[in-house]
């Protein structure tokens, strides 16, 4: 990291100003001494009369009137460049320190920050500029605060849930070392779902990985909405038949067509079509429609299951949310299958969100993808 010059910006801003005033000074000193002489002649012509001013001067009084105002307008020079040095010094000491105070705190709050800091923030700098760049820096220094907590919570999260079924692997094979455990086709069978538990959360977490971070491409192609939704329905609808819930699908316009990756469009209508199942009993429904809304068209999954209360709406897309804590996440997935859905949904110009009446009154989340004209 370079040295600071000593002083900083408040010297280099003080040197500009004396610069500034040094100029301005000898430009009005070179101007004076070159047009002040004769501009002073003609004023006393102008006042006494040329034929007068002849008899009545003569070149020694007119020789010496001449320097007496040189020896003037000199002293007045020296005393105007002491009152506008003065001057400027008084008004650089002022600026300067509302120039350069705000921008000090916003580099020790960026410095604070580099150390680990991330509550901090550099505090109003008034309706300007520089109010601009500490606003702007307090809004950095707060998503920077937000990104570390998500990172410790996504740690702490992911922990979390790789610490049970890892527990489940190690106890059952700790005993079966010891012998207290004998093998047989349900211990294996699991052993064999606890480690699937871990891979889809690893894979789920690399998926996340890859979409937020922009490293998925979008191939977006003008794509048949009657094709997507049957398509992600056909492959859905064992699922639904074997838990007893009833899958409606509603096309009011089969000839819709939107801009679309088809890989991504049909990952998210599974995370969604999976997390209505897996939140509906037996007995209830999922209805997935598509509606126009103005430039796009918007995919409806709409359920009739446990509901959401409208406290947990806005956290629904969070990493690892989860509305009823008990719930485990061998019954409730990996709790990352929106975040993803979210992410794919924004990668095409899309936005989603999920609505719900209360806990028990079934819930919908809705998607919109730009319509293909």
């Amino acid at each position: 990291m370079t040295r600071r010059l000593r002083g900083g910006l408040r010297l280099r801003l003080l040197l500009s100003y004396l610069l500034v005033v040094g100029v301005a000074l000898s430009a009005v000193a070179v101007g004076v001494r070159l047009i002040a002489p004769s501009l002073f002649d003609d004023i006393l012509v102008q006042h006494l009369g040329r034929g007068r001013m002849a008899g009545a001067m003569d070149v020694a009084m007119r020789q010496a009137t001449d320097s007496a105002f040189s020896s003037a307008m000199a002293e007045s020079m020296l005393l105007a460049v002491f009152v506008a040095t003065l001057a400027a010094v008084g008004v650089s000491l002022f600026v300067t320190a509302r120039i350069a105070e705000p921008i000090r705190r916003v580099a020790a709050a960026s410095q604070r920050i580099a150390h680990g800091e991330s509550g901090v923030r550099a505090g109003a700098a008034g309706p300007d500029e520089i109010g601009d760049l500490a606003e702007g820096f307090n809004r950095m220094a707060e998503a920077l605060e937000k990104a570390e907590q998500r990172r410790v919570e996504l740690i702490g999260d992911v922990a979390h849930e790789l610490r049970t079924p890892l527990a489940t692997v190690r106890g059952n094979l700790e005993g079966l070392l010891d012998g207290v455990v004998q093998p047989s086709e349900t211990l294996w069978a699991q052993l064999h779902g606890e480690t699937s538990r871990m891979n889809r959360l690893v894979e789920d977490l690399q998926e996340l990985s890859r979409v937020e971070s922009g490293a998925v491409t979008i191939r977006a192609d003008v794509l048949p909405v009657a094709e997507l939704v049957e398509a992600a329905a056909l492959a859905f609808e064992p699922r639904f038949q074997e838990k007893g819930v009833r899958l409606e699908v509603a096309l009011p316009d089969r000839r819709s067509s939107v801009v679309a990756d088809r890989d991504r469009t049909g990952q998210v209508l599974a995370n969604l079509l999976g997390n209505a199942l897996r939140y509906t009993t037996e007995g209830g429904s999922v209805r997935l429609s598509v509606q126009p809304a103005g430039e796009s068209l918007c995919f409806q999954i709409q359920d009739s299951g446990v509901g959401i209360p409208s406290e947990h709406l806005g956290r629904v897309f969070d990493r690892f949310y989860r509305v009823d804590r008990s719930r485990s996440r061998a019954v409730g997935g990996s709790g990352i299958g929106l975040t993803i859905a979210r992410a794919l949904v924004e990668a095409q110009g899309g936005r989603i969100w999920a609505e719900s009446a209360g806990a028990g009154q079934g819930s919908t989340f809705s998607f919109t993808l730009p319509l293909a004209r």
